[in-house]
This record gives structure tokens, sequence and C-alpha cells, in this order.
């Protein structure tokens, strides 16, 4: 894992304009990396009496991580250094790293509680001794540093040309002195007390590569570069026994001390070997790694032996083997290579699916590194390569996967993976459920040895349909095969008898319910073929201007996303088979495309090293940043939480966390032509929000402020209550808020209790209190403070209720929007106790039933709430029907509100007759 560094960025011109550095852009924010284990520094290892187990420290850039040794799980990971950590070394109390010329000491791999600053280089050499701490950096420079006061004991320069110090080590019992290994093959034992060389040995002139004490006293075994080692007796300045590895370099030694005299020495090509110290003899070699083995470390007084290497690998092995050899006991790894293509598998966000240079298809867990699983190597024949050693060079081996898509819904029954390969015209299939490669190779008729005539064809897009049963795969040679999954037969050609498009196929969809399939190919031509039958034709031809590059599809809102080789990408709705969205902001080849699960975002990435938001209902940008390697692969999470990226050459997937989702944010338009600001990768840890962070959130940056803000882009979109005043609209109430007024006699008939309701014996004294979400008092009814009178002030002599007030206010203005608004909020009983309220007789007066008659021609002219119109309408006329005739102002407006319920009702019965004549008419068309 690396990061831009400020002395490495490349330093811009005057003409170019400078991109903002941010630790986060608008949307995503950096969370976390996945998939790295170990790389070339040395591993280190500390026994912890309290747990009785031992922990694995290994290095994986700017960060560091901590294992247990009985099952490898991750406890801690450090914070993130300033740069690359380049030397490790432990104690009982501390951790020690150095990184930056500086030399950090944490406690429990979390917390930093001291800092050593005072390195003109980089440190490469760490020894913790008793209180001291003893670092040789690149320069030369021995400094002994005190622990606990962070002050330099002791400052000592070297020579380069006379003893260039690269291996340094403790013998158990020597006080105050240490043993220092040079370039020039030389030893010296130093004391550090009194700042002398107590001797120098010149045993062999090869480079000295590592140093380990032995068991015994006054012993200590040497490695050199040739690949020597010698077991010497410092005390005697003899040579107990010397071996030599025709491998390579020495990288590492290591003593057991659990029993048997065996000492444990690593190659520079992957390879240890184990040296009978009695007999004087080799007793076993293995092979531990593909690359380098950095460690090898035997954990104290048990049989094993702990191994790291920068293949992004660490491995334990157990002494267990009959013949006294060793094997793989538990392994923690990552891809060997940099990832190609990563997808989400399943709904829940919890397992990425990636596949490597390496040839490998891997699973890794969002929960728990413990659960990243390998699916194996891709290979022409799993039995064959199963026989052999996984380092043995195997010719059945595949290419890598370029691409790939998996399905859930026949997971557990059968391969559920289909795969393609970079340059083969095979396409493999995968089972999730068991972890393996699938049984089937998927190739058509007229590719198979016996018919093929065009040897230079390959798979170039695949897709898996929704029902986990049918395969699609378009090929360079312009043919579209369909392939069952579960038999491994084939199953149709789209454009039988000849090929589907004239050109390469680049990009595959299929919609939710397998009726359409869509192809793109190099020539810009998009078709819509039938997915059954025999699909000679297509059903559709969209015509590009430029050739299509990659195709993605969202399958819930049946939209495609094409990436077009002049960098611009097309959204195409598979219904009405058009473009609805283009999106033109990228300079360089797109590399993917993927949606968000609520299909309003597309995000892209392309080798220009920028990653973009396009918001598809707006049709802006809305967010865009840098990266330091350009965005090879991309996927968001199923819940919307994550965006997984994978990067050219970075053996990680790094996680981006969704902002919108824990925080407010206000989106709004960006320029798609304005420079990106440049965010490093996400860490091995969730980082915490930083100053910059907090400033953003404050909405305190200056720089922001100043700048030109496009328009806001409204994350919540609410449905207007009319969409167009020529269309009726129905209100949305329950249809018991209006259906029950019709026949609300009955009702209350059928509902009547057969008992009077009981008053309860002792009823609590309590004041009344309003209704809502605030403790307050009822004080309506409260005598007022200006009129101490009790009598009861009349203004008038009928009683009418609140709606019959609100509709004689409407007499002055027309405004019957408040009256509207409260009598729709009513139930069904209030509403007909206002309707026959409103007849003088009951309270009532004549205006207040004049202008309810006009309420509901309001109504009906609107086109608003025409269902709660005609039954208020209905209850009107039922209640009232015969005093109505009395009053020529009521007959007059009687008659404006049949007309305008006509008029509504000719509108409705226009469309509802020309629906049925459709529908009539296409039914006779039907096979």
């Amino acid at each position: 894992m690396t990061h831009l560094r400020e002395e490495e960025k490349t330093p811009a011109t005057d003409d170019e304009p400078r991109a903002v550095i941010k630790e986060s852009s608008k949307i995503f924010r950096r969370n976390r990396a996945l998939g790295y284990v170990s790389n070339h520094v040395p591993a280190v290892t500390r026994y912890v009496q309290r747990r009785r187990d031992t922990l694995l420290i290994t290095c994986i850039g700017r960060s560091f991580q901590v294992y247990t040794a009985s099952h490898m799980r991750l406890l801690h990971v450090s914070g993130l250094h300033p740069d690359e950590i380049t030397a490790m070394a432990t104690d009982r109390q501390h951790t020690y790293t150095a990184s930056n010329k500086c030399i950090y000491a944490w406690r429990a791999g979390k917390h930093i509680r001291h800092i050593y600053r005072g390195h003109e280089r980089d440190v490469h050499i760490l020894l913790p001794f008793g209180g001291n701490l003893i670092a040789v950096d690149r320069s030369n420079v021995l400094k002994v540093w005190n622990i606990r006061t962070d002050d330099v004991y002791l400052d000592v320069p070297f020579n380069a040309d006379e003893f260039q110090i690269t291996a340094l080590a403790h013998p158990p019992t020597y006080i105050n002195k240490v043993v220092l290994g040079s370039q020039q093959g030389q030893l010296k034992i130093m004391n550090i007390k009194k700042n002398s060389i107590l001797c120098t040995i010149n045993r062999h002139q090869s480079r000295v590569t590592c140093i380990e004490p032995a068991p015994a006293l006054d012993v200590v075994a040497v490695g050199h570069g040739d690949g020597s080692v010698i077991v010497l007796n410092l005390k005697f300045d003899t040579v107990l026994v010397a071996f030599k590895q025709d491998w390579g370099m020495v990288t590492s030694l290591s003593f057991r001390t659990d029993g048997p005299p065996i000492l444990v020495s690593a190659c520079s090509n992957g390879y240890m070997a184990f040296w009978n110290l009695e007999d004087r003899k080799l007793a076993g070699q293995l092979q531990a790694h593909e690359g380098e083995v950095t460690t090898a470390i035997c954990l104290p007084s048990e049989p094993v032996v702990f191994t790291t290497s920068p293949d992004n690998s660490m491995k334990l092995f157990v002494f267990d083997m009959p013949d006294g050899g060793a094997r793989q006991l538990r392994i923690r790894e990552g891809h060997t290579k940099p990832p190609l293509c990563i997808r989400y598998h399943g709904g829940s966000g919890v397992s990425i699916l990636s596949s490597g240079e390496d040839s490998t298809l891997r699973v890794f867990s969002t929960i728990s590194e413990s659960l990243n699983k390998s699916m194996g190597r891709a290979t022409y024949n799993p039995k064959a390569t199963k026989k052999k050693n996984r380092f043995q060079y195997d010719k059945f081996s595949m290419p890598p996967i370029r691409e790939f898509t998996s399905d859930t819904t026949r997971e557990r029954e059968w391969d559920n993976i289909a795969a393609i390969h970079a340059g083969v015209i095979q396409t493999t299939t995968w089972t999730f459920n068991k972890s393996r490669m699938g049984e089937h190779r998927l190739v058509p008729e007229q590719f198979q040895n016996k018919n093929r005539s065009n040897f230079q064809s390959e798979t170039t897009s695949i897709i898996l349909t929704t029902c986990g049963n049918f395969v699609i795969i378009g090929y360079s040679s312009g043919d579209v095969e369909r392939f069952n999954i579960q038999s491994g037969l084939h199953r149709g050609s789209y454009g039988a008898p000849g090929p589907a498009h004239d050109a390469a196929v680049r990009g595959l969809a299929s919609d939710n319910l397998n009726q359409v399939v869509v192809s793109g190919c190099t020539k810009g031509l998009v078709k819509f073929w039938m997915f059954k039958g025999k699909a000679e034709k297509p059903l559709a031809i969209l015509r590009l201007a430029d050739g299509v590059a990659l195709m993605r599809h969202h399958r819930e809102s049946s939209m495609v996303a094409i990436g077009l080789e002049t960098f611009k990408v097309y959204v195409v709705d598979m219904n009405t088979r058009v473009i609805v969205r283009k999106f033109i902001g990228h300079t360089a080849k797109l590399n993917d495309l993927a949606f968000s699960p609520d299909s309003r975002w597309l995000i892209t990435a392309a080798m220009d090293s920028t990653i973009k938001v396009w918001d598809i209902p707006s049709s802006y940008m809305i967010d865009h940043f840098r990266v330091e390697r350009p965005c090879i692969s991309l996927s968001m999470s199923p819940s919307g939480d994550f965006l997984a990226t994978a990067h050219v050459n970075l053996l990680g997937i790094y996680l981006w966390a969704n902002k919108t989702l824990f925080n407010q944010v206000s989106l709004r338009s960006i320029d798609p032509n304005e420079p990106a600001p440049y965010v490093g990768l996400p860490s091995n840890m969730c980082d915490a929000m930083d100053l910059e962070d907090e400033m953003q959130e404050l909405e305190i940056d200056d720089e922001e402020d100043n700048a030109e803000l496009g328009e806001e882009i409204d994350a919540k979109y609410e449905t207007p209550k009319q969409l167009n005043p020529e269309l009726i609209t129905m209100s949305g109430l329950a249809a018991s808020r209006w259906q029950n007024l019709l026949d609300l006699e009955l009702i209350k008939r059928r509902n009547k209790p057969k008992a009077p309701p009981k008053a309860p014996k002792q009823a609590p004294f309590f004041l009344p209190t309003v209704s809502g979400l605030e403790m307050r008092f009822d004080v309506g009814n409260a005598p007022s403070d200006k009129d101490g009178s009790k009598l009861l002030q009349v203004t008038s002599l009928n009683n009418l209720t609140a709606f019959g007030k609100l509709l004689e206010a409407t007499a002055t203005d027309n405004g019957f929007e408040s009256a509207v608004k409260h009598i729709t909020q009513l139930g069904p009983s209030m509403v007909d106790f206002e309707i026959k309220s409103l007849h003088p007789d009951a309270g009532g007066t004549m205006l207040a039933m004049m202008q309810f008659l006009k309420l509901i021609e309001f109504m009906l002219s609107t086109n608003l709430d025409f269902e709660l119109a005609q039954s208020y309408l209905s209850v009107y006329l039922r209640s009232h029907g015969l005093s109505l005739t009395e009053s020529p102002q009521l007959v007059q407006s009687l008659r404006s509100v049949s007309k305008a319920q006509e008029e509504a009702w000719k509108r409705i019965e226009s469309k509802l007759i020309y629906g049925t004549g459709v529908v009539a008419a296409l039914r006779n068309f039907a096979p």
C-alpha cells in the first residue's frame, strides 16, 4: 500500500491549473483497504504471557498488522505512518517501527508512546537492547536511544568503505555487547557502554545478510549473500559448522528451541532449508513462497516456523512429518499480482469477488479478514494441476480472468460464476458455495477444434441472467452465444446463421424477466434481441456515433450504461430503446462503470486517474476526484454504503464510505472540465476524521466559499400533489375515509355497543393537555385577564361549526383552500356531521349551504381530490335534497356543479373508452 508523498508529486507548471488536495471527495471518504498481508520488510514476533500466545506483526506499507499465531486472527492495525515503514522490531513493552527518518514506539499496536527523531537518513536496522534501542540508518550511523527519555545515549558513525553495517544481533549473556555484520563480510563485537570494538572476526568475504544467536552460549549463526551459513563460537573465534545453499542469498536464519537441533535458513528464491547441526547435513527442504522469504522465525518452544514474503502472504509450518520435515499449517494471503476485476457478490454487501493477474479468483470479506478465501487458480486441467505442487510450473495454467459475472439465485444448486480469460476462447464456470472452479468449459460449436477456422477470436464480454440458468457470451468475431450454466450445453445463437455483429462484441445486458438481450460492438451498433426463440433478426438497432468500449446494466431500472471509445458515456433505456442521458467529461480510456443500488448515480473510472459521479435524474456531475493510480475496476455495495475500487499495480481493494448515508451533504452540479481534487487512497484501517474533513463539514473552508457554486441537486424527490392542472388527481387518502360516508348509518347500527359504557370507579384528576411531542397544558378555555366577565358573549343566533364558519368566510374572497384542508383531515363521522350541520334547522345558514356547493365546484374545476368531491356531494344531496329546491340560488349553484361534473366525467369517459378500444384491438393480434 503506497501513498503519494509531498516530495514525489509532480510540480505543476504555471499554465496548468493546480488541483486542490483533499482527504475526501464530496460524497466518498477514505475507509480502509483489503487484501494486504505482508511486504518486503521482515516481520517480527512477540510472546505475550497473558495471552499465552505469540503475536505475529507484519508490515503492509505505511502501517503494520498484528495477528495471533493460534488462529491467525487479526487483532490490531496500526495508525498510518508518514512514509513507508523501513524496519521493525519488538520487545516486551513496545513495537518499534522506522519511517521517514523517525522511529516510533507503539504500545498495544495502536498507541504511540515515544517518537525518536535525529537520524539524517532512513533507518533500516532496529534492535531493542534492554532499556535502549539500537538503530542503524542508511548513512551508516549507529545510534543508541534511551527508550524512556527519548535521548541519544551513543552516536557512532562508521566508514561505509571499511565497514558498512548490514546486520545486528545481541548474543545472550553478553552484557552491553552486540555483534555487527558488514557488507565486507566482517563481524565486529562492540561494547555499547564503553563505545569500543572488542574484536573483529573475518571468516568470509561475502556480505553478511543476517545474524541469529543460538540457544547455546557464545554461538551465533551468520548468513551470507553467496548462500553460506556459518555457525561461529564467538568466545574462541572458531567455526563450529558451515553449510552452503546453492539457491542464493540467505535472507533469514532461526533455531528451533523445541528439542531437535535444527537450523532453518531462508533463501531469496522462496525455499527454506533445514540443517541438522548434530549430523552436520541437510535434514530437509521446502518451498514456502513464490517470492523471496524475508522472514523465517521459529516460535519459542514450538515445532512451528513463521514465514512472510513480498508475495503478500504469511504462513505457519509445523514440523510433524514422519521424516522430520514441515508441512503448511495456516496461511493468510492476498493477491500476488494486482487485481483486474472486482464485484460485490450477494445482496448483503459482505463479500467481494476479485480476479487478479495471478489467474486466481478470491473472496474478500468486508467484515473479518478470517473470512477471506481463495477459490483457486484457473487451469485447463484441474485434476492434473491438483497433483502438482502449487509452486511448480503448470503448463495447464490459464490466462488471468479479465471479467466475470455472478448471481446468487442458484448458488447452492450449481455453478453461479462465469469468467472470461484474456486471449482465449474458453469461458470457465466457478461455484461460490464450494469455493472452487467448476467443471464446465463453455466453447461454441464453431470454435471447437474440429470446426474452428478463426484462431484469433477470444471472449470479450459476458453476462449471467437473473434466474441463474443461462450465461450469454460475446466474442471478438461478433458472435453472441447462450449457454446453460448448469449443464454447460449450448442453448442458442443470436443472429444465426451469421454472427450477431460484424465487429467485436464489447458489452452485453439482459433484463430482469429474460425477455430482451442487448449487445454492443466496436462499430457503434447496439442491438436488442428477443431472449428466447430463434433470434435471427434484432428487435431494434440503435446506432451510435462511436464504438462501444464497455457496457453495464441495472436490471431493476432497465437502464444500460454504455461507455464509448471516445470516452463518452450514454445511458439507454431498455424499454423505450432510446438514449436518455449523455455524460461527457473523461479524457482517457474508460475502465469501468457502476450504478448505485437505487440507479440514481452512475460512477465512472478512466485511465486519467479520475473517478466521477453522475446524477442521472438531473444529468449533472455531482462529484469527482483524482487518485494516485488509475482505477481499473469498481463496484458499488448493494446497500450503497461502500464503493470498492482496484487500481493499477496495487494489490489491495480499497473501500470508500458513502458520506450521504451518515451526514447531510448538499450536492451541487460540477463542471466536468474542472480539475479534480486529489484524494489519497484508503489505508488498512478506518481513518479517523482529520481537521480538513471537520472544516469541510463545518463549512469553514475558505477556498470553497469563493468558488462558484453550481445548481443544487436535491437527492430527496417529493412527489407533487398534482403533476399537471389538466389531470384529474385523486386525494391519496385511504378508501375508508370516503367510501364509508355512503353507508355510515348502516355502519353505526352494526357497531352499536350492546351495553352503555361504564364510568371508572375512581377517575383520577388531571389537567387537559394539548396533543403533540411537547408537554403543554390546554389553556384555551381559561378566563382572559382582559375580560373578567363569565357571561357568554353571543355574536349571532346561529350555531355554526368550525367548518361552517370557514365556509361563510369564503363568501368574500372565494378562498376555499383552508376549508378543503379542514374537511379532508376529518374522519367519516365528522364529515357527515359537518355536512348535516349546514342546514338552518341544524344550526347552519343558507349562505353556508351555498358556499359548500361552490366548494364542490372548486374541487371539480381544479381536478384535485376528485373522489372526495363526489363522496361529499353524495352526502350533501342525500341529507338536504328536498330542501334544496326551495331556494333558487341553491338550484343555480347545483346547475353549475352539475356542469363542472359533466365536463370532468367526459374526460374520464373518453380516456376509458380509448383505452378499452386499444386493449380490444391488441387482443385480436394475440397469437
